[in-house]
């Protein structure tokens, strides 16, 4: 089992991600991408620079060649690993984690964020890492265009001339995070007139916490509907999860965005291939996507587990997680998306690209408002429970509720921790991957029959 990769990379407090660890584990990621084009990135945190320097050596040493991008947003970073056919990608970036929090995010050469299965593997290297020769250690250059490409291809993809004729008046909130970098000008190059807060970068986050909240957000709320905007957009610390406000004012959460997309990505249309989202995504990207003649698959929890089964369904990743193709195939036949509000748009890239979101909203608000978009996607009330429970306990927990799913003959899914599929509801039981917990989630048409479903599921779990 891993030790220091999580479902999405190495992230900890200063004191635990030390720059001598993120030294080790760069060595070890180098070797992993034998030596090859890496590209690197950082968002605006305070560690990040000690960091960033700690990787570029670590690169660097085992005779990687380092693309340093500076601060860019997540996203930009992975499109870039795709525009300079680079061999991988380390982003420094905790996402939506408070200040003191950094992570080491990593991307292969296909767009394909690590596991922490495939970060096992560069763990054991950490023992012995392919330090190169004196006079083969890598070159590092700086790349300061990233940003500016990255928007230019989101342009390309959107209908500029059509948002630049209509002007949608949009509120931004970039978190004093790496949506800094680019949203202000991408929207504003879209053609539309926004406001911005919270746009100057600050690893401090003085405006709001970095994860875009309801409660985090309410000076975007207030001034979306102050101003009269069209619509309020959010994005997290690195800009890969966005979340809406409508023109009333009404919070638009991450499932919801993430329906919206396959509506506009639809366009009126059947779909063309299957819609991928994780166990605990809410039904109303279900009950969507079979509107355009899609089907769901499920995955684990966490972008990386998202990316490999999309990159399944476009033809780059077979079954073992590995693969011998490392570009985008040609086809675009399926969208990703999780809870949180991380939506992939293959077109572009392998990324969950909260500024692609961004862009089809603009598009969208050139036929109607979002309170009327919002009027096609179903609504669902959840409740969330967790037992307090250690290893052992999570898997007997687990296995209770599976055993009762089966007794009942119900349909599951079973690829994190057990999901149970109702009519009109769904209840998950999965075991938490960083806390002593078993997480108990219920979704159902209104929140007394989601308490109702959380309630009776806790007891099956507990076995009282």
């Amino acid at each position: 089992m891993a030790k220091y990769f999580g479902t999405n990379g190495v992230r900890g407090r200063f004191d635990e991600l030390t720059p001598e660890l993120t030294l080790r584990l760069s060595q070890a990621i180098g070797t992993y991408f034998k030596g090859g084009k890496i590209v690197v990135a950082r968002d605006c945190r305070l560690t990040g620079d000690v960091l960033r320097s700690a990787v570029v050596s670590g690169l660097a040493s085992v005779g990687c060649e380092v693309i340093d991008l500076g601060m860019a947003s997540s996203p930009t970073a992975e499109y870039m690993v795709k525009r300079l056919a680079a061999d991988g990608c380390i982003i420094i970036s905790a996402s939506h984690n408070p200040p003191e929090w950094n992570a080491l995010k990593v991307v292969d050469g296909r767009g394909i964020a690590l596991s922490r299965e495939r970060g096992e593997e560069i763990e054991r290297l950490m023992e012995k890492p392919g330090l190169a020769g004196w006079d083969k250690v890598g070159k590092i250059r700086t790349y300061e265009t990233g940003t500016v490409e990255h928007i230019e291809a989101v342009k390309k993809l959107a209908q500029v001339e059509r948002i630049a004729k209509r002007k949608p008046k949009i509120v931004i909130d970039c978190g004093n995070g790496a949506a800094s970098f680019i949203a202000p000008r991408l929207l504003k190059e879209l053609g539309c007139e926004i406001t911005s807060l919270n746009s100057h970068p600050d690893g401090r986050f003085p405006g709001r916490p970095s994860e875009p909240t309801e409660a985090n957000v309410k000076e975007l709320i207030a001034l979306v509907k102050s101003s009269g905007a069209d619509a309020g957009i959010a994005w997290d610390g690195d800009g890969d999860r966005v979340i809406f406000v409508d023109e009333k004012g009404s919070y638009v959460i991450g499932d919801r965005v993430y329906a919206l997309s396959i509506i506009w990505k639809a366009d009126g249309k059947k779909l063309k291939g299957d819609v991928v989202t994780t166990v605990a995504t809410s039904k109303a990207v279900e009950d969507v996507a079979a509107k355009y003649g899609a089907r769901i698959r499920y995955t684990a929890i966490g972008a990386p587990y998202l990316c490999e089964e999309m990159a399944r369904m476009v033809g780059i990743l077979d079954s073992s997680g590995r693969g011998a193709v490392r570009s985008m195939a040609k086809k675009s036949a399926a969208m990703g998306g999780e809870e949180v509000g991380g939506v992939i748009w293959p077109e572009l890239s392998m990324a969950k690209d909260g500024f692609m979101t961004a862009a089809k909203l603009a598009e969208a608000l050139c036929e109607k408002p979002l309170s009327r978009w919002l009027e096609e996607v179903p609504r669902y009330s959840n409740v969330k429970l967790k037992i307090e429970a250690d290893e052992k306990n999570k898997k007997e927990i687990v296995e209770r509720v599976l055993a009762h799913a089966k007794n009942k003959k119900l349909d599951c899914v079973t690829v994190d921790g057990v999901r149970i599929n109702l009519k009109d509801a769904w209840v998950i039981c999965r075991p938490s991957g960083t806390e002593p917990y078993v997480r108990i989630f219920a979704e159902a048409r209104n929140a007394g029959e989601a308490k109702r479903l959380a309630e009776e599921y806790e007891k099956i779990a507990k076995g009282t």
